[in-house]
């Protein structure tokens, strides 16, 4: 069985790569006509309508962008008829493959453009391929960017001469699996910019893309709009969790440092919201614990906000992430965040016992001590949260898309940099820098 999957990711990743240079003329030809004062942005983005932080946080990046230049995202599927967030105003939404109004034949053959060990695979098909393609030939616009490898890929395979392409990582290089890792080493030095979260994802791209010509850059994703409303009083006493229902976010690892807090304190509520194929384990967890009563685990909700307001604790149990902005939205409201220092992210938001609690990365005992002691002393709580309101600050809206236009205005005033050609060599090995771990951190997104 399994060589048998490794011939099929071999054929594919040869499909794959044979389809590209096919196509690479024909895009190639085109170039993207001269720009106005106002840039043509069009950011692809998996789902417009899902939900998830990297939508929340694109659909929030693009509103501050319309106010300046001409956005549109283009969703590359579409299966629900209504956006989860509120589209920003000004911003256009147009749609590849919308699924609402039933998929042709040909969708039931694989993709070709997205490729193997991408999170993304299982929810695409040729047909979209077909689709994505047409938008991508459609009208060049000034700056496209990808959200996620295989969108940043095809970018950088497939963009008309002259147009400026940024691509978004919202994870970190050693999340992925090896293949695509080789794949993304490969191809984003064709990008004419890459954007990442934090400074180790920078350092570690810097390392891996050493000797390209894109350029690489580091900015924070901003705090999202919140509902109306003042921080937490940090009077109930609630614990909250909030997140995607898969592996990734650890709420398997929380459940079991939580499991001795609930019978020391039996008052103390903890609330997971989210939405995920892991539901079902987690309520069996959660009962065979013992946990019924003292843990709840409710559906995802849009105004996560107004429950933030309504709890004196935030824990994050995630085994990997990118810059989970959840913790910004915790700590602009006020709640001091107890969270696992997993790559990447939480030890460049949080300050240990300034603004919060770090512990060490899938070390339940050390969560369930750091849970305990925000639990037991409700001065060590006041303080942390009252900081973590001033940290908040450094991820002010304003103050990132004032990043985001000096970093569009810089690539529209200097040459574009040359593009170097598909390589038809084997692919050299990779990193082997924290590979033992790799298998443990393969990506779970399902937006």
């Amino acid at each position: 069985m399994a060589g048998r999957s490794s011939v099929r990711r071999r054929a594919h990743r040869t499909l794959r790569r044979a389809l590209l240079l096919a196509l690479l003329p024909l895009f190639r030809l085109r170039r993207t006509p001269p720009r106005g004062r106002r840039l043509r942005i069009r950011v692809l983005l998996q789902h417009a309508y899902g939900t998830g932080g990297t939508i929340r946080t694109v659909l929030n990046l693009c509103g501050h962008l319309a106010e300046e230049h001409d956005v549109e995202i283009v969703s590359v599927v579409r299966s629900h008829r209504d956006p989860f967030f509120r589209i920003p105003p000004g911003v256009t939404v147009t749609f590849a493959d919308d699924r609402t109004e039933g998929s042709p034949v040909i969708a039931r053959l694989p993709s070709l453009l997205t490729p193997g060990g991408e999170a993304s695979l299982r929810g695409m098909n040729l047909w979209t391929d077909l689709r994505l393609l047409r938008t991508l030939w459609r009208g060049a616009p000034d700056v496209l960017i990808g959200t996620r490898p295989s969108l940043n890929l095809l970018i950088a395979a497939l963009a008309p001469r002259g147009t400026i392409t940024i691509g978004q990582d919202h994870m970190n290089l050693p999340s992925y699996r090896p293949h695509l890792r080789r794949e993304i080493v490969r191809s984003y030095g064709r990008l004419t910019a890459l954007a990442v979260l934090t400074e180790k994802a920078q350092n570690d791209y810097e390392a891996a893309l050493a000797g390209t010509s894109v350029r690489i850059t580091r900015i924070p994703n901003a705090l999202p709009e919140l509902s109306p409303g003042g921080p937490s009083p940090r009077d109930a006493k609630v614990i909250l969790a909030a997140g995607r229902l898969v592996r990734q976010k650890g709420f398997d690892l929380l459940l079991r440092a939580y499991e001795p807090l609930a019978a020391e304190h039996p008052d103390w509520t903890l609330r997971i919201f989210g939405a995920g194929h892991q539901r079902d384990r987690l309520r069996k967890e959660i009962a065979d614990l013992g946990l019924t009563g003292t843990v709840e685990l409710r559906a995802r909700t849009p105004d996560l906000a107004r429950e933030m307001r309504r709890s004196s604790i935030y824990v994050l149990s995630s085994r990997f992430e990118g810059m989970p902005m959840v913790i910004i939205e915790a700590m602009s409201l006020g709640l001091p965040v107890v969270a696992f220092d997993c790559p990447t992210g939480p030890a460049e938001m949080i300050t240990p016992d300034h603004d919060g609690l770090l512990v060490p990365p899938d070390d339940v005992t050390a969560l369930s001590t750091a849970l305990r002691t925000l639990m037991e002393d409700a001065t060590l709580r006041n303080r942390l949260g009252d900081e973590a309101l001033r940290s908040a600050a450094a991820y002010d809206p304003a103050r990132v898309a004032a990043q985001w236009r000096r970093l569009l205005t810089d690539l529209r005033e200097n040459p574009l940099h040359p593009r170097p050609r598909i390589r038809h060599r084997r692919d050299q090995p990779p990193d082997r820098k924290g590979a033992a771990t790799m298998t443990e951190r393969r990506s779970e997104e399902r937006q």
